[in-house]
C-alpha cells in the first residue's frame, strides 16, 4: 500500500487489528447466505470488496477460519470481531462495514446469497425505533462505561 493518506480505516472492537485502505472500494454489498449469517451472527453481512493492493493490515493480524474450500474470514482473536472474507489465493479481500470506523460512508449497491435471506429483513426499517439514548435513559447510558477502541487510532 501506498504511503498517502488511507481513504478509509477500520479495525477490531478491542483495537487489536486495525486496517486502512489507499482506494475506494470496488464496491459494496450485502449477502444473506447462510454461511454469512453464521460468520456475522447476523441477519446477513455487510462487505466492501477491496483489491488486495489497497488494504493493509496497520496493527496486528487477525486470525483466520477457512470456512469453505475456497475462502477464509479473518477475525480478532482476541475480541472475537468479523473482519473479513477472502477467496483463498483471490485478488481482493472484503472488509465487513460494521468494522470500518465510518460505516456510514459505505452503501451497499446490491445483494447476494437471497434464498436464504430471511422473511423479515425486507421490513426492519418500518419496525417501532428508538435511540440507545430513549431505551435506557440518560442515568444509565452515562453510567457505562465502554472498553471498545474508539473509531481512530
Amino acid at each position: 500500500m501506498t504511503a498517502t493518506k488511507p481513504v478509509l480505516t477500520g479495525g477490531c472492537q478491542c483495537g487489536a487489528i486495525r486496517f486502512a485502505l489507499s482506494a475506494p472500494p470496488l464496491k459494496v454489498s450485502i449477502c444473506h447466505c447462510r454461511m454469512c449469517q453464521k460468520a456475522s451472527g447476523s441477519p446477513f453481512a455487510s462487505f466492501a470488496e477491496i483489491e488486495n493492493a489497497d488494504f493493509a493490515w496497520t496493527r496486528g493480524k487477525p486470525s483466520a477460519f477457512r470456512s469453505s474450500s475456497i475462502a477464509e474470514r479473518d477475525f480478532c482473536s482476541s475480541c472475537g470481531t468479523p473482519l473479513s472474507f477472502r477467496r483463498i489465493d483471490g485478488p481482493k479481500i472484503e472488509i465487513m462495514i460494521g468494522a470500518f470506523d465510518r460505516p456510514d460512508r459505505l452503501v451497499p449497491t446490491r445483494q447476494y446469497g437471497t434464498e436464504s435471506r430471511l422473511g423479515w429483513v425486507v421490513a426492519i426499517s418500518n419496525l417501532p425505533s428508538q435511540t440507545t439514548l430513549q431505551n435506557y435513559g440518560p442515568e444509565k447510558v452515562n453510567s457505562i462505561v465502554s472498553r471498545q477502541h474508539p473509531d481512530h487510532d
